[in-house]
C-alpha cells in the first residue's frame, strides 16, 4: 500500500532474545474456545470439534477456517458475536500457573544480563480472545500474531481477517528476526545482511506443546535456535514431547509451569545466560569484520589483485588453472618479502603446483623470484634445490 507506514523494529545496541509462544495448552491448560464460549452457545466442547472438524473434512476447509465459521454460525440468536463479547471471553480463560508473573519477570532477569527479553505468541487460536487475557492487558506481549475477525460497523465479526495455521506459523519467526512486524509488510522477503538481522534465530526460543508446533520448532531448531515442549502439570503427559524429542523437533521439555525456581523457569534463564556470551563473541567477529571491510576499502586495486591471486594459486586444483594463475602472476613486479615468502610456501604444500615446478612458466616465475632475494629463506632455499634438481 501506497504510503503506508509499517510497524517496523531495528537492530538494537543490546542482543535481543525473542521468546515466541503458542498459546492453547501452552499458556492456557485447555483450548480457549472451551473456556466459556461453546458452553454459552449450547454446545458441549467435544461435539463443537467433531462438528467443526467434519465441516473442514467434508469441504477441504482449513481447520481454522472451519472453527471459526462455526462459532460465528452457533452464536447467531444466543450471544452477540463481536468485538468486545470474544475479549471478555478471553478474560475468563485460565493460565497455567506462574504465567501471570512469567513475562515481567524474564524480562527483568534479561535485563539484568544485558539482554533485551521480547515475548511474541503465535497461535492459531482468536487474537480477540488472547487480547482480554490478564497478561495480554498488562502488556506482556511484543506482539500477538493469532487468527481473527474482520467486524462492520456495529463491531459484529462478519467475516475471518486473518487465519493462522501450523505452517502459516512459521512466517511470523520470520517476521520477528528481521523486526518486520506489520503481518502485510512485503519488507519480511528483503535480503537482510547478518548485522542487520534484529533478532537472528540463534536467539529465538519457541515453546510449544503440540503437533501444530512442529514446523516451528523444526524451523527454530534448523538455524541454532531453542525449542522447548511443555506438558500439563497436573496430567504429566510426556508423550508428546517424548514423540517432538524423538523426532528431533524440540531440544528441551519441561513442566507448564511458569512459576520463579521450576525447570522451565531455570532453561530459559539458563538461554538468557547462554545468549548473553554468545553475543558478546558475536559482536567481536562483527567488530573485526567491519576492521577488514574498511581496511579492503582503504588498499588498492593492486594489492587486492596480488592477495586474489595468491589465494586462487593455493587453492588450484588442476594442471590448467595453476599455469593460468602463474600467466597472471608473470605480471606483476616488485613482490613484497612477505608475499615472496607466501609463494614459496605455496608452492611447497600445494602439490599441484609442486608437481609442475620444473615446467617453463613456472619455473621462470619462481625463478625470477629467487633472483630478486638477497639471502635465501628456508622455504626459498627448498625451492632452489627443486629446480636445480629437476626434482619436480
Amino acid at each position: 500500500m501506497v504510503g503506508k507506514e509499517y510497524e517496523r523494529k531495528y537492530k538494537e545496541d543490546k542482543p535481543v532474545i525473542a521468546i515466541c509462544y503458542d498459546f492453547d495448552k501452552t499458556l492456557s491448560p485447555d483450548d480457549m474456545q472451551a473456556q466459556g464460549y461453546i458452553q454459552s452457545v449450547g454446545y458441549d466442547v467435544p461435539e463443537f470439534w467433531k462438528n467443526s472438524n467434519a465441516l473442514a473434512t467434508d469441504n477441504e476447509m482449513d481447520q481454522n477456517l472451519a472453527y471459526m465459521y462455526v462459532m460465528k454460525q452457533k452464536a447467531e440468536g444466543k450471544v452477540l458475536f463481536t468485538r468486545e463479547k470474544l475479549t471478555e471471553y478471553g478474560a475468563n480463560v485460565q493460565l497455567f500457573s506462574g504465567v501471570e508473573q512469567w513475562f515481567e519477570r524474564i524480562r527483568e532477569y534479561g535485563k539484568e544480563k544485558g539482554v533485551i527479553v521480547e515475548h511474541y505468541i503465535i497461535s492459531s487460536g482468536l487474537k480477540e480472545m488472547i487480547e482480554g487475557t490478564s497478561v495480554a492487558k498488562a502488556g506482556a506481549f511484543e506482539k500477538i500474531y493469532a487468527s481473527s475477525f474482520y467486524y462492520n460497523d456495529n463491531g459484529v465479526a462478519i467475516w475471518p481477517a486473518q487465519v493462522v495455521n501450523y505452517t502459516g506459523k512459521t512466517q511470523f519467526l520470520f517476521r520477528i528476526e528481521k523486526g518486520v512486524l506489520d503481518i502485510n509488510d512485503p519488507a519480511v522477503n528483503e535480503s537482510f545482511s547478518p548485522e542487520e538481522i534484529r533478532v537472528p534465530f540463534r536467539n529465538i526460543v519457541y515453546i510449544g506443546d503440540s503437533d501444530t508446533d512442529i514446523p516451528c520448532m523444526k524451523l527454530v531448531n534448523s538455524y541454532g535456535g531453542h525449542s522447548i515442549g511443555v506438558y500439563n502439570t497436573e496430567t504429566k503427559d510426556k508423550a508428546k514431547v517424548y514423540k517432538m524429542m524423538r523426532d528431533g523437533r524440540i531440544k528441551y521439555f519441561a513442566p507448564a509451569d511458569y512459576t520463579e525456581g521450576t525447570e522451565l523457569d531455570i532453561l530459559v534463564k539458563s538461554i538468557i545466560d547462554r545468549t548473553a556470551a554468545n553475543e558478546a563473541l558475536e559482536a567481536f567477529h562483527y567488530k573485526y569484520k567491519k576492521e577488514r571491510i574498511t581496511a579492503d576499502k582503504e588498499s588498492n586495486e593492486e594489492e587486492r589483485k596480488r592477495t586474489g591471486l595468491m589465494m586462487a594459486l593455493e587453492n588450484s586444483d588442476s594442471f590448467a588453472n595453476t599455469h593460468t594463475v602463474i600467466s597472471d602472476l608473470q605480471k606483476i613486479d616488485n613482490w613484497s618479502f612477505d608475499e615472496r615468502e607466501i609463494l614459496f610456501r605455496i608452492a611447497l604444500d600445494n602439490s599441484q603446483v609442486r608437481y609442475i615446478l620444473c615446467d617453463l612458466d613456472v619455473e621462470t616465475f619462481y625463478k625470477k623470484l629467487l633472483n630478486s632475494m638477497k639471502t635465501l629463506t628456508s622455504d626459498a632455499q627448498k625451492i632452489k634445490d627443486i629446480l636445480e634438481n629437476r626434482d619436480c
